[in-house]
């Protein structure tokens, strides 16, 4: 027997292995997805994490205020609140006005105004009989069989009415004496043409200050210690001569605020008598007029 054959008869036998029975699919697939991970009872559940809440947003007062602060003003808005501005300025000042002329009536007492109506009522009547009288011309020149005759007498009385008003003819009549001593010598020239102002108002139809008639073109002015009417210097005490109706001129001269107030705050005396005849005599010479003339010519 040969060498190799007495190595292969004295080597053990080996067995080879069997091939492995072909995977199922199943099988292989399941390798293939990855192991599961075991869930650890130490690990919290999702439901137990707490969220992070999103944090509030601005409130609609914080936006507000972000939006006008700091302001950002434009040229425009700029013109417009300096419009409005003065616009609010003017009307305080009208009110603050108003309020000053109103506040001596707001203040007045019940007797007061009492004879302020009453004295309304006076002018409404005056007015009234004034309509009427020129209604009864009118009336009287229709109405006349001399037409003619009646025109003249009408027209004679118009012109002693007009010399009266005018200061060319002298007058007489019931009315007041008014007299403002100023000791002090703080009454000016305005205040004396708000009497004579008030005194208009009030019915007057004629009038005289220390002998100088007041006719419709008369001025006045502040002439050193004392007042010039027309050019003509007059001092303390000042003297009023005037024509109407009393009940009606004594009333507006001393209405709360009035001319009599007035005077009496510049710490001057001022006192007014009635009288059922008062003579005006001071005149005024008739002025032809330069460019004027009578449109009936």
């Amino acid at each position: 027997m040969s060498e190799r054959e007495h190595d292969e008869t004295t080597r053990p036998a080996v067995s080879r292995p069997r091939p492995a029975p072909p995977a199922s699919p199943a099988a292989s697939l399941r390798k293939e997805l990855p192991a599961e991970v075991p869930v650890s009872a130490s690990a919290p559940a999702a439901e137990d994490v707490p969220q992070e809440r999103p944090e509030p947003g601005p409130t609609g007062r914080q936006r507000l205020v972000a939006g006008l602060w700091p302001p950002r003003v434009t040229r425009a808005q700029l013109i417009v609140a300096l419009l409005l501005f003065g616009l609010g300025f003017g009307l305080a000042v009208q009110v603050a006005s108003n309020s000053d002329t109103d506040s001596a009536l707001r203040g007045a007492r019940q007797e007061d105004l009492v004879r302020i109506l009453d004295e309304l009522d006076d002018r409404t009547e005056r007015l009234e009989d004034e309509k009427q009288g020129l209604e009864k011309q009118r009336d009287e020149l229709e109405n006349s069989s001399d037409q003619a005759e009646e025109a003249r007498r009408q027209t004679i009385e118009k012109e002693r009415q007009l010399g009266v008003l005018a200061g060319t003819v002298a007058a007489q009549g019931p009315g007041i004496t008014m007299t403002i001593e100023d000791s002090k010598g703080t009454v000016e020239a305005d205040m004396l043409l708000d009497a004579v102002q008030e005194l208009r108002a009030a019915g007057a139809e004629a009038i005289q200050v220390n002998g100088v008639r007041v006719v419709a073109g008369t001025y006045l002015t502040d002439s050193g210690n004392g007042v010039g009417v027309d050019g003509n210097k007059i001092t303390a005490p000042y003297r009023f001569k005037v024509i109407g109706k009393p009940q009606d001129l004594e009333p507006a001269l001393n209405i709360p605020g009035g001319v009599v107030q007035t005077l009496e705050k510049e710490q001057a005396t001022v006192t007014v008598e009635r009288s059922t005849k008062i003579v005006v005599d001071a005149l005024r010479a008739a002025k032809r007029p330069d460019y004027a003339r009578s449109s009936s010519q």
